[in-house]
């Protein structure tokens, strides 16, 4: 799993940085309040990944992550209002970069709470 882990720590912090540049992109344009939460989400999966590292247990180790997806979800909300609204740059990309996120959040969830039975 260690390998895993480290992946996905550099799958959520290579997100952070790009939602950093978009959330930029998006204030050059002016668009402040989608982008404050952008950035606050966006950047909110890698410290709720990392604080899984230290979880107490594997019941709190879920638990994090659980909150890492619901930021996530989150995410992916404010990425489709953008990527809908015409006066907004385009984020599909980042859509499908979250999307990934999602899905690999969801497999380690499932997979940690398989081995908790």
């Amino acid at each position: 799993m260690e390998n895993k882990q480290n992946s996905i720590i550099d799958l959520t912090f290579d997100f952070a940085l790009e939602i950093i540049e978009f959330t930029e992109l998006l204030e050059e344009k002016r668009k402040f309040v989608i982008a404050k939460q952008l950035l606050k989400s966006g950047t909110s999966i890698e410290a709720n990944f990392r604080e899984s590292q230290n979880a107490e247990s594997k019941a709190d180790f879920i638990h994090k992550l659980k909150i890492a997806a619901k930021e996530a979800d989150e995410i992916e909300y404010w990425l489709l209002l953008c990527q809908k609204a015409k006066s907004y740059p385009d984020s599909k990309h980042m859509l499908d970069k979250v999307n990934h996120l999602q899905r690999t959040l969801s497999k380690i969830i499932s997979a940690t709470k398989r081995n908790l039975n």
